[in-house]
C-alpha cells in the first residue's frame, strides 16, 4: 500500500542554529544524575558489587577481617573497594579498635533503584 510523504522544501538555517528541536527531554535533573553516576560508577567494579552483596546479606556490621577471605585480593586493596563505596554513600564503617565494620546504608541504593524502574 502506497503512502503519501509530503515532503518540504530544504530550507538553510541560520549559522549556529539547531537543526530540530528536541523530542524528549531527561525526567533527571543535573545534581541527581551526578549523584546517581557517583553510585553507578561506584558498582561498576565487580568487587565491589559482590561487598554490596554481602554486606546487604549480613545482619549487622561485618568486620573487614571477615571480608579478605573472600576475594583473591589483598587487605590493602579491599580497603580501597571499601573505601570507594564509602566516598559514594553506599556503605559507612564504625571503628572498633583495630578493626573496621562496614555495613550497607539503609537508603543508599533507592534513589538508583527508583530511576531504573
Amino acid at each position: 500500500m502506497p503512502v503519501d510523504l509530503e515532503l518540504a522544501p530544504k530550507q538553510k538555517r541560520a549559522a549556529g542554529g539547531p537543526c530540530c528541536d528536541p523530542v524528549v527531554y531527561p525526567d533527571v535533573q543535573r545534581d541527581q544524575a551526578l549523584r546517581i553516576a557517583e553510585i553507578a560508577k561506584a558498582l561498576g567494579d565487580p568487587i565491589r558489587l559482590q561487598l554490596v552483596d554481602v554486606l546487604g546479606k549480613h545482619a549487622g556490621k561485618v568486620c573487614v577481617c571477615e571480608l579478605v577471605p573472600l576475594f583473591e585480593i589483598s587487605q590493602p586493596t579491599l580497603s580501597h573497594h571499601l573505601r570507594k563505596l564509602r566516598d559514594a554513600g553506599i556503605v559507612d564503617s564504625e571503628r572498633r579498635g583495630l578493626w573496621a565494620y562496614y555495613y550497607v546504608i539503609p537508603d543508599a541504593l533507592k534513589e538508583l533503584s527508583a530511576w531504573l524502574s
